[in-house]
């Protein structure tokens, strides 16, 4: 294997963990070890742009073995290789419109070489297609801020999310995870993940919002923490909702990360729902991001 060819595919990439960027080395990326997973996860433009150079690519290599021959397309137009590259289209799409048609044997097994491509090539992307239509995606909204403030009496950390769709997910789970960066007494440094216990961490029927909410007493791995704790720590949130979408009977699941630097103390949410003058209900979700800071009986905001 070339020695250029082997640095490419061990070429460093970087990944994010919350707002700190690792670069990660060592690692083989070469495409044909993980193509289907690659086909499902970039973006649409960029699938179909692929998949069209394939097509391009496979008909312009079917076009040159007909060139090879002699004369091993009838009534080939144009003449040459804009010819076979057209004749190596119809077939490999199984078109055949009739006017050029395979008249050697040569001719006869290339173009049964691809048919038989073309057969495995039509299945392959038809089932690529489908699985990425029929992947599940949620959508669910999470608030830019998590903020700490006061309910009844106890110093509570609040996320806001959404279902924008919203429809129902049923039997929706939620789990809230705390990321800090520790020592160990004997100077072992490591990335710990706790659990953070929420008040409510299942919800029936979650169509439209849903406030998460984790109360900082003894038993929570935030007490006693200060706001400069949290930031040596490098301290991360990662909550994860899942649930089965009622429309598609299909597991849904988002999940959201927020640094340090994102959280608002002693702040609230800006209330999503009003009523008007008719008693009508109004959810706006443009106000959905909003936080305002609120008096908490004057405590310490630095300190939970």
């Amino acid at each position: 294997m070339p020695l250029w060819f082997r640095q490419w595919s061990n070429r460093p990439r970087t990944v994010q963990i919350g707002d700190r960027p690792f670069i990660s080395e060592g690692l083989t990326q070469r495409l044909w070890d993980d193509i289907y997973h690659f086909a499902l996860t970039i973006r649409w433009p960029a699938f179909f742009g692929l998949a069209g150079a394939i097509f391009l690519a496979v008909n312009a290599v079917f076009g040159v073995l007909y060139q090879l021959g002699d004369h091993a397309i009838a009534n080939q137009f144009p003449r040459g290789f804009a010819g076979a590259f057209f004749f190596s289209v119809e077939t490999l799409a199984t078109v055949g419109y009739g006017d050029m048609h395979p008249q050697t044997v040569y001719g006869h097994i290339v173009a049964t070489v691809e048919i038989f491509t073309g057969m495995l090539s039509i299945a392959l992307v038809t089932g690529l297609v489908f699985a990425r239509f029929s992947r599940p995606r949620a959508k669910i909204l999470f608030a830019d801020h998590p903020i700490i403030r006061k309910v009844h009496g106890q110093r509570t950390l609040m996320i806001r999310a959404a279902n924008a769709r919203q429809n129902v997910i049923a039997e929706a789970s939620a789990k809230l995870h705390l990321l800090l960066r520790e020592s160990s007494p004997e100077g072992f440094r490591l990335r710990r993940i706790h659990d953070l216990k929420l008040m409510r961490d299942r919800h029936p029927m979650f169509m439209l919002s849903w406030s998460l909410m984790h109360v900082i007493d003894e038993t929570s791995p935030l007490h006693g923490m200060s706001e400069d704790d949290l930031q040596t720590t490098e301290a991360t949130l990662m909550l994860s909702i899942e649930g089965i979408d009622e429309t598609t009977s299909q597991s849904m699941m988002g999940r959201r990360r927020w640094n340090q630097r994102e959280w608002r103390w002693n702040h609230r949410y800006v209330d999503l729902v009003h009523d008007d003058e008719k008693g009508i209900g109004h959810i706006d979700y443009n106000v959905f991001h909003l936080v305002e800071p609120v008096d908490d009986d004057n405590d310490d905001i630095h300190h939970f």
